[in-house]
């Protein structure tokens, strides 16, 4: 080799789930295309960013919001034309900057693609080698957002007391399946729902609820909820809106508190549906309120120190849904909204072999 020469890049095929246009209605795979181009494995000189493999990908009931053409949100919408993007864990392979080193473990938003040039990373935290008796999943799941969302709007917004009666939807999700175990732990009575027999036993017989019930058997939620709580809800944390959010209203107790953490059951329709049964909030005294786990930042170390420990103890347990590869991320994406997922929905990138976890 000539003095001065540089030895080129490897080139190698970048899978990616490239969005294709603004939708109104429930996600399709259609929505979505799988593309393949080359890159270069390498972060170019002078660009100031880190080139990152992709291992796991994380399918999250928000990034709906982000395929609508709305710019007052508070994270702008996806780019048609350009790979989704989500929450991520991912392995430097090179880069350009001196922060990050071939071999670092990080989370982060990411594309959907099997390498990522990271220029302006967004909520990125490293994964410590200390950390990895973990699967390096959890932090997409029980480590990541939805974990430190449930942490936050349990204690944070929700105020717990000890002997509060706690209703959560979408209880078996990535959010509820923990702010149940949460609200066991801090002395709470807590009842779910979700849409299986299959959910609902989990919730009750591996997740510690009291009581479980699916909302796709009830003829009238109303009277489900004042069979189970037949003294009122001190708590309900909603993941879904609409009609649970209008029943839960009418069985609030006095002072009770409402966390909307989502509206899932919302996504899919065009136009939005109306609340009916709000005269409650004056006569109880209901504090309602929305939030975002980004609020809340500067609780992530305790977060992190806290539930690490509880699941190391065994105190917490996490359930998991995990599809492979970037063929089948679409479609995992979209089965978020007809409740196919049992469990924090996640897509690997990792391929045969083992986990990944130890590094």
């Amino acid at each position: 080799m000539e003095e001065g020469a540089t030895a080129s890049a490897l080139v190698v095929d970048n899978k990616k789930v490239v969005f294709k246009g603004y939708i109104e209605g429930a996600p399709k795979e259609t929505d979505m295309e799988l593309r393949i181009e080359n890159i270069e494995l390498k972060a170019p000189k002078g660009c100031g960013a880190f080139l990152v493999k992709n291992l796991y990908l994380s399918c999250d009931p928000y990034m709906r919001g982000r395929m609508r053409d709305f710019h007052g949100s508070y994270i702008p919408p996806y780019v048609p034309g350009q790979p989704i993007q989500g929450f991520g864990v991912s392995k430097v392979v090179d880069s350009d900057i001196p922060e990050f080193k071939v071999g670092d473990l990080v989370s982060l938003i990411t594309g959907w693609e099997e390498y990522s040039l990271i220029s302006q990373p967004q909520q990125l935290r490293r994964i410590q080698q200390h950390e990895h008796d973990v699967p390096l999943s959890y932090y997409l799941g029980l480590l990541g957002m939805p974990g430190f969302t449930a942490y936050a709007g349990f204690y944070e917004v929700c105020s717990p007391k000890k002997g509060d009666y706690v209703f959560v939807s979408a209880a078996a999700g990535a959010v509820g399946q923990l702010v149940g175990q949460f609200a066991k732990s801090h002395g709470c009575y807590v009842v779910g729902t979700a849409g299986s027999a299959q959910k609902v036993d989990l919730l009750k017989n591996k997740l510690g609820f009291d009581e479980a019930f699916n909302y796709k058997e009830v003829a009238n939620l109303d009277a489900a909820l004042k069979r189970y709580f037949p003294e009122g809800i001190d708590i309900y944390f909603d993941n879904v809106g609409g009609e649970m959010l209008d029943a839960a209203l009418v069985n609030m107790r006095v002072h009770g508190r409402i966390a909307v953490c989502g509206m899932v059951s919302l996504h899919s329709l065009v136009d939005g549906r109306g609340i009916h049964n709000l005269y409650n909030v004056v006569g109880k005294r209901i504090r309602i309120q929305g939030f975002l786990q980004s609020d809340y930042l500067d609780l992530y170390p305790r977060f992190l120190e806290h539930v690490m420990s509880w699941y190391k103890e065994g105190k917490i347990v996490y359930i998991e849904d995990v599809s492979e590869g970037l063929e089948n991320a679409a479609a995992a994406f979209v089965g978020l909204f007809s409740g196919r997922n049992v469990g924090k929905q996640v897509v690997s990138l990792c391929g045969p072999g083992p986990d990944p976890s130890i590094i």
